[in-house]
């Protein structure tokens, strides 16, 4: 019998409230459970609006700690409602002075696996998170969850190789990328480093994008968001670029292992002679 697993992601416009914006999650995911899904993630920082677009103090705010947090909490009951593994990116405080992008792996009954922070932080234009995050220190975790190993990339991640290439080495048969890019910056490569990435690390990709534009700035997030497979081919079609949307598909989880059988990547890899990548 196949491996089959049938996961969802939401791209969603901004609310303008954590509470609605939360609550309008939650019921994207009790659809997404109606229709069979046993996954879920949601987009960067998507109880809060992208304020990354300016630098003010004010926007601390929209911080909570992880795993002991309101949203974390919420998301904890509502997987466990659902019966579905939840992938909770938010703004998380440690302690004062402290903060991460983060995202939150929630079991499908409720538990906090863990966390992922996310490691590579830009600062231009549009998109200045130096301001507010300090770079991930916990690692490429790959969380054993009830549908499989789930990992996590964030956003301007993608640009890095080295990330993905070490979600694929700690066993991820699926990453979930949130993120929130905009018309212009980064379109063209949208659908280029993914679908490569998932090719490259030979597992199952979930890119999402916010949609719309934001009070904080002009960014236009354009959605696109999609499922791609270990050939680098999309699973089903990609969503909208002007609106908000539920994704779900069918992931055969079996493709991973005829994928690594045929193109032997990992047989082929050669770090002893990767010495170079690691020199600052």
């Amino acid at each position: 019998m196949a491996n089959v697993v049938r996961a969802a992601l939401v791209q969603a416009t901004w609310t303008g409230d954590t509470e609605s914006m939360v609550a309008k999650h939650e019921e994207y995911a009790r659809e997404a459970a109606r229709r069979g899904a046993k996954i879920i993630g949601f987009q960067e920082v998507f109880n809060a609006p992208y304020f990354c677009q300016v630098q003010e103090p004010e926007h601390y705010r929209w911080a909570e700690p992880v795993p002991d947090g309101p949203t974390t909490r919420r998301m904890q009951e509502l997987a466990r409602e659902t019966g579905m593994v939840i992938v909770v990116p938010v703004f998380e405080v440690e302690q004062s002075g402290f903060y991460y992008n983060t995202a939150a792996v929630i079991d499908a009954d409720g538990t906090v696996l863990g966390k992922y922070r996310k490691h590579h932080i830009p600062q231009v234009k549009g998109f200045w998170e130096k301001y507010y995050f300090k770079p991930g220190n916990v690692g490429w975790p790959v969380f054993d969850t009830a549908v499989g190993k789930v990992g996590v990339y964030i956003c301007y991640d993608r640009h890095f190789p080295e990330g993905w290439r070490q979600l694929g080495l700690n066993g991820a048969q699926l990453v979930y990328n949130p993120s929130a890019t905009h018309r212009g910056l980064s379109s063209h490569l949208w659908r280029l480093e993914q679908p490569a990435a998932a090719v490259a690390n030979e597992y199952f990709v979930a890119a999402i994008n916010r949609v719309g534009v934001e009070e904080y700035g002009d960014n236009d997030f354009y959605g696109t968001s999609y499922f791609v497979d270990p050939r680098g081919q999309f699973v089903g079609d990609t969503a909208s670029d002007k609106t908000e949307e539920l994704v779900v598909r069918d992931l055969d989880f079996d493709l991973i292992e005829d994928v690594r059988q045929q193109w032997a990547f990992y047989r082929d890899r050669r770090p002893d002679a990767y010495d170079g990548l690691v020199q600052p």
